[in-house]
């Protein structure tokens, strides 16, 4: 369970503030206008940045001055951070070693999570002979190999067509829930909120509401939500 206990963040003259509560083993949407702080708040609980008041903490483990490698999360940024000098397999293993000293079991251990992400026999090439989609899925796959209980996803398929972005969410939703991963997932489409999330959090105001069920919160959006989907039908 990861909790958001009276935290408050500010950059500049912005401020957020949040009190809430994120459950375990579930998918949880953070949706709301552009600008509005979805992307601070998750800055904040991996650790880049720091609360001006509050508590950050996963179970009974206070985060809160926790720097990020030692905080029990992965992060997915929109640009999946893969190392360019480095192999598919390589930027996997970091999820293991960051010095790469990887021993036989530990590589065959990432030879197993590029095919679980549909990358099998592509571990030596490098991101730039990787087409977009198949750089989310190195990414995707070194989430799954460092082990961590808490995932943020950061807009990370944004850039992939259609296709390939419900492709992913797929992956995601498929890979990540049955190992009971906990994903807090930014987006500013509600269609992606629908497709995997079991919960969503409003952030607008200043403010992030607790989450409540996805439909719930969409079928009947509060007044900020309404005025940012504006007349969007959404099946």
């Amino acid at each position: 369970m990861l909790t958001c206990k009276g935290l408050e963040l500010r950059q500049g003259s912005f401020s957020l503030t949040a009190d809430v509560t994120f459950d375990s083993g579930q998918i949880i949407a953070l949706i709301g206008p552009s600008g509005a702080g979805k992307s601070t708040l998750l800055a904040a609980i991996a650790g880049f940045l720091k609360p001006v008041a509050g508590q950050i903490s996963w179970g009974t483990q206070d985060l809160t001055d926790l720097p990020p490698g030692a905080r029990p999360m992965s992060m997915l940024f929109q640009d999946n951070n893969l190392f360019p000098h480095l192999t598919a397999a390589q930027n996997v293993g970091l999820g293991l070693r960051p010095d790469l000293r990887l021993s036989k079991d530990e590589q065959k251990t990432v030879e197993a999570a590029l095919t679980d992400v549909g990358l099998e026999g592509l571990g030596l090439r490098k991101p730039s002979a990787l087409s977009g989609g198949q750089q989310s899925r190195v990414a995707l796959a070194r989430v799954l190999i460092a082990g961590h209980p808490l995932v943020l996803l950061d807009e990370p398929f944004s850039t992939l067509g259609p296709a390939l972005k419900d492709e992913m969410l797929v992956l995601v939703k498929d890979k990540l829930i049955a190992t009971d991963k906990t994903v807090l997932m930014v987006t500013h489409d509600p269609a992606d909120a629908r497709r995997i999330a079991d919960q969503a959090a409003l952030v607008a105001d200043g403010f992030v509401a607790a989450p409540v069920k996805t439909d719930v919160l969409l079928d009947n959006p509060p007044s900020a939500l309404a005025a940012y989907l504006g007349t969007v039908r959404i099946s």
